[in-house]
């Protein structure tokens, strides 16, 4: 109400004095037992990190450290999110009420979904403890509260908030990841994340990320995905998801419509294109009208109906493991008919998420420094070159992989006499070395290092008619130089 107040109604309103016979506002409710065991349970965690530097990747890289939230949901086990514990080289858990810090470490950890178990080195201190249990998905318009340590206070903070809306949507921990989410009008701050989110004494959620353009606006991960993280590790690793492998297109536009013979109301939606050795390679056709996914119809948005709510039809698949086999009922060339596939995981897509917990891979050569394409180097140098860009966005799409298992980029030139001639080559994919064209990291090390030295190295860069010609006779000793002047500790790691 005292928006709506003018500045001098303001001051008046702080003038007129309080009616004594005003009623008292009500005092809040001490929390009662249940909550106090609910609050003993969620965990404070402090991770020290250490960011590896994909620029100069023979060094230990940049340590840094955050604060979040974790919740334990059985015997020595917190279930907290991947990106508080991503990278982490050290691990404190504190208990609510305490200033004693114990020692933790990561049991499984799920990038894709951004979930982490921990446990903690001795269990003792939090024995009584209540294990959190997981709830259902909260329906829209439900109330619900978050609880967590945000922005690094010490004690808990609790905040509620409105189920607004329940989607399918990007996950920003890998930048690659889609599964559903729910969207909260509760404030979700650093601190808060890997916290739960809570209804009726049960956990509907994890928090995990908001949205910097819009106030309160939260997103918690929902119970699907957490119960299947929860059931993927009970074999003692973590599978990853798996992926239909289609791209698909609404089948709003009547001209199509009638084009493909679907009436105004008819369900589908229009495979648009299939991966390639991907799970449906050889089972759907492009121009195939997918209606159904395990008889649940698929509509013209590619949405579908589940627990009375519409969301994407790749949430079939979410809750899918390897192995496992759907039906797809397809509309091809008028013709209606069913098909089996079976879902795997697709490697080649890794090459767009953001890799956490892994050394950067290198070899280095008389100055010059290799590296293989991913997201972390795409975003540790920014390439404007546009045959990289189009390697990068058309990796899976155009099947490159097939042919490629590496896109070698020259990253750096680091100056040495030898290499004095070579300008405009870095930041270029490498085509071949001594006319051998380049399909791996291994490749190039293998070929720059032989046990009989060529007379000259020649390396051709992608789209530049100028090759880079090293003479056979220097190369050792301009390697050792530029290793020495640059502090080069290890020339190249290959990976394990």
């Amino acid at each position: 109400m005292l928006a709506l107040l003018t500045p001098m109604q303001m001051v008046m309103a702080q003038q007129t004095p309080s009616n004594p016979l005003a009623p008292l506002p009500a005092q809040p409710a001490p929390p009662t037992p249940q909550v106090q065991s609910i609050y003993g349970s969620i965990v404070r965690i402090e991770a020290a990190t250490q960011v590896p530097d994909y620029r100069e990747p023979w060094k230990a890289g940049r340590f840094s450290g955050g604060i979040g939230t974790g919740f334990l949901i059985g015997p020595n086990l917190f279930l907290t999110n991947a990106h508080v514990v991503s990278n982490a080289r050290r691990l404190l858990i504190t208990m609510h009420g305490s200033a004693q810090k114990h020692p933790a470490r990561i049991v499984h950890i799920a990038h894709d979904c951004d979930l982490a178990l921990l446990e903690v080195q001795d269990f003792t201190p939090f024995k009584g403890l209540a294990y959190l249990q997981i709830g259902d998905v909260p329906k829209l318009e439900s109330q619900v509260r978050v609880i967590g340590y945000p922005v690094g206070g010490n004690r808990i903070s609790v905040t509620r908030g409105v189920v607004s809306r329940i989607d399918f949507s990007a996950y920003s921990h890998t930048r690659s990841d889609q599964h559903l989410v729910v969207q909260i009008d509760a404030a979700i701050n650093p601190g808060n994340s890997g916290g739960p989110v809570l209804q009726d004494g049960k956990v509907v959620g994890v928090a995990f990320q908001g949205l910097r353009s819009a106030d309160n606006t939260g997103y918690m991960i929902p119970t699907p995905v957490v119960r299947r993280f929860l059931k993927d590790i009970e074999d003692g690793r973590y599978d990853k998801y798996v992926d239909i492998g289609i791209a698909e297109f609404p089948l709003f536009n009547p001209a199509m419509r009638k084009k493909f013979g679907l009436g105004p109301s008819s369900p589908g939606v229009l495979v648009a294109a299939v991966t390639p050795d991907g799970p449906c390679d050889g089972v759907l056709e492009n121009n195939d009208i997918l209606t159904a996914i395990n008889g649940n119809p698929v509509d013209a948005a590619g949405n579908i109906l589940i627990d009375d709510e519409k969301v994407n039809m790749n949430e079939i698949v979410e809750r899918k493991f390897s192995g496992d086999t759907i039906q797809l009922s397809i509309l091809r060339s008028g013709k209606t008919m069913s098909l089996d596939c079976t879902l795997k995981p697709f490697p080649p897509s890794q090459m767009y998420s953001v890799q956490y917990g892994v050394t950067p891979r290198y070899t280095t050569f008389a100055g010059l420094v290799f590296q293989p394409l991913d997201r972390n180097l795409y975003a540790a140098h920014s390439f404007t070159n546009t045959r990289v860009r189009r390697l990068f966005a058309h990796y899976i799409d155009e099947a490159i992989f097939k042919e490629r298992e590496d896109i070698v980029i020259l990253t750096s030139v680091l100056t040495d006499p030898v290499n004095t001639h070579v300008s405009g080559h870095a930041g270029t994919a490498i085509e071949s070395i001594n006319g051998v064209k380049i399909t791996s990291l291994q490749q190039v090390h293998d070929l720059l290092h032989p046990k009989e030295t060529p007379g000259f190295f020649i390396i051709k860069c992608e789209g530049l008619e100028r090759p880079i010609v090293i003479p056979g006779n220097k190369a050792a000793e301009s390697s050792q130089r530029t290793e020495t002047n640059y502090g080069i500790t290890a020339p190249a790691y290959l990976g394990n």
